[in-house]
Order: C-alpha cells, then sequence, then structure tokens
C-alpha cells in the first residue's frame, strides 16, 4: 500500500505545501480502551493549543475548495476544541486522537484491510459513493464536485480532507491492520511531523509490541 499511495497533482496545485506522513501498522492487538489510553488522552489535553497556526492553515485549505469550516471543522480543529472532553473509542483510535491533539495534526485511522485499492487524494467528481450510517441504517452520500478526499477503488473513506471517515475503513476493536494518515500544511515544521509519527509509532508498539510499522512521506517543501 506505501508504495501505491497518490496526492493527485490537482489537490498539490491547490496546496502545494501539502504533506501526509503515510504509516501502516501490522499485527495489532486492538480491543477496548484502558487507563494507558485514557492517560494519553488526558495528556494530550494539557498540552492543547487550539490557537496553533496548523488550525488556520486548514480553515484556509477548506475555504479553497468551497468548504465552510465553521460548519464542518477539519478534524484536528474539533479534537482541539474538545480536547477536555474526548471520548474513549479504541485502543488504538485513542492513541492516534492523543497523537493528533497532543501535536496539533490531522491523523486519520483506517482498517488497512477494509481498503479496495490504494488510498488516493483526489478533487471529487461528486459521483463517488460515501458510507454512513443515517437513522440508524447504513446510505449513501456523495461528496461536491471539487471537494478534497480520500479515496480507494470502492469509494471515498473520507470527506472534505479529513473531516469525516466512511463506515467501511474504521478502526474497530477486532482491527488488525492500521493505515494512518498524518497530514500537515505551512507553517507546520516538518521534523515536528516526523516527531508525530515516532510518537504515533511508539504508542502503537506499546498497544501491540509485535507491530510491523512503515512510513512513507509523501510532498512537503
Amino acid at each position: 500500500m506505501l508504495e501505491r499511495i497518490v496526492v493527485d497533482e490537482a489537490v498539490r496545485e491547490l496546496r502545494p505545501d501539502f504533506a501526509v506522513l503515510v504509516m501502516t501498522a501490522e499485527g495489532l492487538e486492538n480491543g477496548p480502551s484502558d487507563e494507558a489510553g485514557e492517560g494519553w488522552l488526558a495528556e494530550a489535553a494539557r498540552a492543547a493549543d487550539a490557537d496553533d497556526p496548523h488550525v488556520e492553515a486548514w480553515r484556509a485549505a477548506y475555504r479553497a475548495f468551497g468548504a465552510k469550516p465553521q460548519r464542518t471543522r477539519p478534524s484536528v480543529d474539533a479534537l482541539l476544541r474538545r480536547a477536555d472532553a474526548l471520548p474513549s473509542i479504541n485502543r488504538v483510535v485513542d492513541a492516534y486522537n492523543a497523537v493528533s491533539v497532543e501535536y496539533a495534526l490531522p491523523i486519520g485511522g483506517e482498517d488497512l484491510d477494509a481498503y479496495r485499492g490504494p488510498a488516493l487524494l483526489v478533487r471529487a467528481t461528486g459521483d463517488e459513493p460515501f458510507d454512513v450510517i443515517a437513522g440508524g441504517e447504513p446510505a449513501v452520500e456523495h461528496p461536491n464536485p471539487g471537494e478534497v478526499v480520500w479515496r480507494d477503488d470502492q469509494g471515498v473513506t473520507c470527506r472534505r480532507w479529513n473531516w469525516r471517515q466512511c463506515v467501511r475503513t474504521r478502526l474497530t476493536e477486532t482491527t488488525k491492520n492500521g493505515l494512518f494518515l498524518l497530514e500537515r500544511l505551512e507553517p507546520y515544521p516538518l521534523d515536528r511531523l516526523a516527531e508525530a509519527g515516532d510518537r504515533l509509532a511508539e504508542r502503537l508498539r506499546t498497544i501491540s509490541p509485535g507491530a510491523r510499522i512503515e512510513t512513507r512521506l509523501i510532498g512537503g517543501r
């Protein structure tokens, strides 16, 4: 998967400063939230800075493709706004949410085994399917034309760059292999992005000592 992930040229034209640190973790031992994860979330809440310039950079990126960040907030904006009351989800999700808050960095976590083909960051045509739960039942939505989305061969896996993940690829307690997307815009330093990746890898190994972790940086200048 790592070498096949692509950031489309139309996205690069929109934000030439975009970079993503892609991480795969195979052999995860996920499960219900525990004290370690709750501690990571509490520690991150103490370090949270809702005024980090990276948040405004993401709001500007959303406006650039027609989204309204006051209505559909970038993931890091939404997390930082409720850093003091983040719910525990499961061991792996708690780990990456804590790193996201601590480093003011959008991080997506996906079930690698649910992917159909490689992850692609593109501007949507508007026809792509996006799986959701609406009113307690499975449903399909579609992105707006021109919207920046992550997708695979089956459909959209995350709308509005990092706003909302689909149901199909979400991380669950039974996930064994994960894909993580750590997304950066200027003025966020690349060395801080690398540090966040190291922190996430460290915590994933705490949860799953036998996990096989690989990374690849795409973009950056």
